[in-house]
This record gives structure tokens, sequence and C-alpha cells, in this order.
């Protein structure tokens, strides 16, 4: 019988119920994960920079609430991207339907009278069903995503001035604008905090829970990694990390509640971010998403249906377009023919800046958040310090290819170590 490969001892490691018996500890102290840190580390690095350049501006409550709302729809579709791409594939056409399924959106709603609710769901039917239309073409037909995407871009780019007319459609109903900008309730009142003034109680409650939730998955994880005699960091860097982290999302919800509260398309954004974390990391569904990228004969002979995930991974992509799309629209309040342009890239920088992989196989839901932000970060700092837009892009485009670099180094740098 032939000895296991690297790549059959990885996938047995990704696919569920499948591997031996606990994993012999390490000793000696844990090497820094450079990949899973530096996104982290480069963020904070970051922000610090453009605090200082524009005078602590970027930190201002308002200002944080409005790099959120902005950016909030190039979270969402960094979330399906990095998916697609984990899985070596990638989709150009994000931007085209975003603009499509806006336009479906105010044409159902403005012209049409649907009542929102029924008419966001038809609408999050219609990207599901753009989705399908890609992954049918590249998972069972055989033809390269890049070139189905493209093809996508242009074809949904013409639906939209189709359906539009090549002109604007809106006002929204006030929901559909509130879902966008606006901010949850003051239920429990103000409390003081002393020369910060005055903050939401309830939004700082709701910080304090997540908090704790996220610091008991990680102590748990972490016994749980014991139970297996797996290497653990120290102790001290554990609790390190986790004061840190929690001290940053406290420090972070403290100041929108300074402002307005939470804005409604925060919490959306935190669902999925929990949602999709979950999925990737516990369910059956992410793990083959993993070993799909990571190595794609090995899951074929290991009975994973690629097929199927690389054809739901699409729906998944055409949905979230869906869910961008409206929360662009609502945001304007306008569905217009040049909406979502560019956005299949700031989607893509985000994925690649957060740490996925140009190879497939590699990559977090969280990490392409961080991306995202960073991109965000950087356009709203080189805004308030005056810089001009060429400036900015340019920064921009340094940051993503330092990024893909820095991926290339680790793992030449992880292939000369393990010879």
């Amino acid at each position: 019988m032939a000895a296991p490969t690297n790549s059959d001892v990885a996938l047995s490691e990704q696919l569920p119920g499948a591997g031996g018996g606990p994993v012999t500890p390490k000793r000696g102290m844990p090497k820094i994960n450079l990949r899973a840190s530096g996104i982290y580390i480069a963020f904070a690095l970051i922000v610090v920079l453009f605090a200082i350049t524009t005078d602590g501006a970027l930190l201002q409550p308002q200002n944080i609430s409005n790099v959120i709302i902005q950016n909030s729809y190039i979270l969402i579709l960094a979330i399906g991207m990095i998916l697609i791409i984990i899985a070596g594939h990638i989709d150009l056409s994000v931007g085209s339907v975003v603009a499509a399924t806006g336009a479906i959106a105010a044409v159902l709603m403005v012209d049409h009278g649907w009542s929102w609710p029924l008419a966001i769901l038809a609408t999050l039917v219609v990207g599901g069903i753009i989705g399908a239309w890609h992954g049918y073409w590249v998972a069972y037909f055989g033809i390269p995503a890049f070139i189905v995407t493209l093809a996508g871009m242009l074809l949904f780019r013409a639906i939209t001035m189709t359906i539009l007319g090549n002109q604007g459609v809106g006002p929204f109903p006030e929901e559909v604008r509130t879902l966008a900008n606006g901010f949850t309730e003051g239920y429990l009142g103000n409390v003081g905090l002393g020369p910060l003034g005055g903050a939401d109680l309830f939004s700082i409650i709701v910080g304090g829970l997540v908090v704790i939730g996220w610091a008991v998955t990680q102590w748990r994880a972490r016994v749980g990694r014991l139970g297996y005699g797996q290497q653990v960091e120290p102790m001290w860097l554990f609790l390190t990390k986790i004061v840190i982290a929690g001290a940053v999302v406290m420090g972070l919800i403290i100041q929108l509640a300074r402002f307005k509260n939470l804005p409604w398309v925060l919490v959306l954004l935190a669902v999925l971010v929990l949602a999709y974390s979950v999925m990737t990391s516990k369910a059956t569904f992410g793990r083959h998403i993993y070993a799909v990228g990571g190595n794609l004969q090995a899951a074929t002979l290991s009975g994973v249906k690629v097929k199927s995930v690389v054809f739901w991974l699409f729906v998944n992509m055409g949905v979230l377009s869906a869910v961008a799309g409206i929360i662009l629209a609502g945001r304007l309040n306008l569905a217009g023919p040049t909406a979502g342009n560019a956005f299949e890239l700031d989607a893509i920088a985000a994925a690649f800046i957060g740490g996925a992989a140009v190879q497939g196989g590699v990559g977090k839901v969280i990490g392409a958040i961080t991306g995202g932000l960073i991109m965000g970060v950087i356009n709203n700092g080189m805004s308030l310090a005056g810089e001009p837009p060429e400036r900015t892009m340019l920064v921009k485009g340094a940051v993503l290819l330092i990024a893909v670099a820095f991926d290339v180094w680790t793992k030449r740098r992880a292939g000369v170590a393990g010879r």
C-alpha cells in the first residue's frame, strides 16, 4: 500500500471524520504565524499612521461610522469572494450583479409598488439565479470562472441599463434606507463615560457580550487543541491577544455608541461574518471548500462532490451580491446604471490583502473583512489628509502587491524550512 502524500495528510485534516488519533505535541515555543497575524498587525499600523496624519480625525465617532457604512457593500462582497478564491476560482461579475439586482429591487418597489420585504426576497432569489447561471458554466460545463464571470460582467451591466432605461430609479422606502444608513435605537438610554461624554448603554452591553462570547470560543478552542495534544501558544500570549482584541472591539463600540449607536448594516455584517466563519470552520461544506482549493485531485478521490461545491459557491456569491446591491441602492436612495463599477476589484483586493492565497486553499472570512477595512481606511485616511485620488489608487495598488508578494514569500520560506 502506497504511503500517504503531503496532500493526502492535509486533506485528512480538512475533511470531517478523517485523520488518526491525537497529534503528538511539539516542544518549544510556538513560532509566530506571519501569514495569519501579519494582516492584523498591518491593519493596526495603518490605522495608527492615518490617525496621526489626520490629527485624530480618523478615529472620531462620526468618521468611524462613515467608514463602516461607506464600505459595507464591499465587505459583504468580500465574504463571498474569499470563499470562491479559497476554492481556486474568481468572480469578475459582482459589480455588475450589484447594479442589476439593485435595479431589480428599485423597479419592483418604486415602479411596481411591491412591498419592500417581498421585493427584497425576490431580489435575493434573482441574485441566486444569477449565481447559478455562473456556477453551471464553471462547475458542470468546465469553462474557467475568469471567462464566465467576465462575460457576466458585460451581460449583467447591459441588463442593468436595459432595466433602468439608462436612468436612475428612486426613491426607496424608508425601511430600505434605514437598513443601509440607519442606526439602532438607544433602548436603555445613555451612560456617562467621563471625558468621553455619554454613550448608548445598550450598544455597550452588546459589545461586551460579543467580546465575552468570542473569548469563550477562543478558550474552548484552546482546550480542545490541548485535549488532542496539539501545540498551543503560551497562556500569557493567549490572554494578551484576548485582552487586546477585546479592548479594540469595545473601543470601536463605544465610539459608535457616542455618535448614533450601531449602524444597522454593521449588525447585518456581524451576523454574516459569524455565520460564514462558523460554516467555514465547523461545517462539512466549509471544509470541502478548503479541500477543493487545496488539492482538487485529492478532494475528488476522497469523495468530495467538487462540482456541487463550486456551483453552490457561485450561487452564494450571487445572493451576497444581491444583498450588496440592495444596501448600495438604499444608501444612495437610487438605483443607477453605473452602480457597482469596479466593486469586483475592491472585493478581490480585500480577499487577497486579507490573506487569501493566489493558488487557493487558504483564507478566512475575518481576514477578508480586515482586508476590506484596510482598503476603506486607506480611502478615508487619504481623503481626510487631502490627498488626490490618483495617489490613493497608487497606495491601494502598492498595498495589494505587497500583500500578494508577502503570501508568496511566506510560502517559499515555509517550503525551504520544511526541507
